[in-house]
């Protein structure tokens, strides 16, 4: 298995794990009968899950493309330490922005996405070039 394939496995395993602090603060906050019902009527979260729950957003956004770019990166034989890179620091930054997100760090939060975002540019420069 490539760098790049198994850094794309723990940043789809990352996401999906994303959505638990937002639920576990659901759930403790409004009881299980909330957690598991429609969530039609729900107050909101308190602001650090609410956070947490956009940054889950984020990372699934940012998911398909990661996903996209490394796999036709794999499928077209490009794969190169520049892209293995990539996919490693991909992976630290989307943590870094989910804790950051979830704290409130502004500046520190947009900084890791550009990281990330940067990242993703790399490997789309392997792909195209």
């Amino acid at each position: 298995m490539t760098t790049e394939l198994y850094y794309l496995g723990l940043v789809a395993l990352a996401t999906g794990l994303m959505w638990m602090p937002a639920g576990l603060n659901l759930t403790l906050e409004q009881g299980f009968m909330v957690g598991l019902g429609n969530r039609d009527n729900v107050k909101p979260l308190a602001s650090w899950a609410e956070r947490a729950r956009r940054a889950h957003a984020n990372a699934v956004e940012n998911l398909v493309v990661f996903a996209a770019l490394v796999l036709a990166a794999h499928a077209a034989g490009v794969t190169n330490s520049t892209t293995a890179w990539a996919a490693i620091i991909y992976f630290w930054m989307r943590i870094a922005h989910f804790v950051t997100y979830a704290l409130g760090i502004i500046g520190v939060r947009t900084a890791v996405w550009a990281i990330a975002w940067l990242c993703q540019l790399a490997i789309a420069a392997q792909i195209l070039l």
